[in-house]
């Protein structure tokens, strides 16, 4: 099983100004796409044909503030057709409204970034023998107690009782034609919270498994 992991929104807390003119976003939203390593190539197929259309090289990278409305409609459309033909590709999301997220957890965020992770992940990959995991390596970064990868095999081993054996390998996302998926996904969600955009999340939302934290 390969795990793609990326995330839209920011680990910041000040409200006292509007976001994107000084202040933070409201929503964290991470999102993970869980697929079957004999069958990686598929998504990226999406990408490409995203990329052809905006007239763009693969060996670029199309942020997902870049995209137009049309072009997320787009995305959303594939990725229904895409998932009811291969449903045994996941898409897990979790998404938190800061605004409720306590003084003491806000001290130090990164301790968040991994709960989020550890709350939706592990069991999903509980039965696993081994998963590479492969988060965008521009990613906020866990720095606090263990990495992000000890923190979840100390979950699985003590919470599920799984020897899930994880191999960590980040990349820069430009690289991961899967991860440039994932993050286009992650940012349909979040922008569904944080701009209340709900024409495209509605088209992808019956695809996704979406968690909340906090509201």
């Amino acid at each position: 099983m390969n795990v793609y992991l990326d995330e839209s929104g920011d680990l910041g807390f000040s409200f006292d100004k509007p976001y994107r003119n000084g202040g933070s976003s409201r929503y964290l939203t991470i999102t993970i796409l869980l697929v079957p390593k004999a069958i990686s190539h598929l998504p990226k197929r999406i990408v490409k044909d995203i990329y052809k259309k905006i007239g763009k090289k693969t060996n670029g990278e199309i942020k997902s503030t870049e995209l137009t409305k049309e072009n997320l409609i787009l995305i959303a459309n594939k990725t229904v057709h895409f998932l009811t033909k291969h449903p045994e590709i996941k898409i897990i999301s979790i998404t938190t409204n800061k605004q409720n997220v306590e003084n003491h957890i806000r001290n130090d965020p990164n301790k968040l970034y991994n709960y989020m992770i550890g709350l939706i992940l592990p069991p999903k990959i509980k039965n696993n023998a081994r998963i590479t995991f492969i988060p965008d390596k521009r990613s906020i970064k866990v720095e606090s107690g263990n990495s992000l990868t000890d923190y979840l095999r100390i979950k699985l081993l003590f919470e599920y009782n799984s020897g899930t054996i994880i191999d960590s390998t980040p990349l820069e996302s430009h690289t991961s034609l899967n991860l440039v998926y994932t993050d286009w996904l992650s940012h349909i969600i979040w922008k569904h919270f944080e701009d209340g955009e709900t024409d495209v999340f509605s088209i992808l939302r019956p695809m996704v498994e979406l968690s909340h934290l906090f509201f």
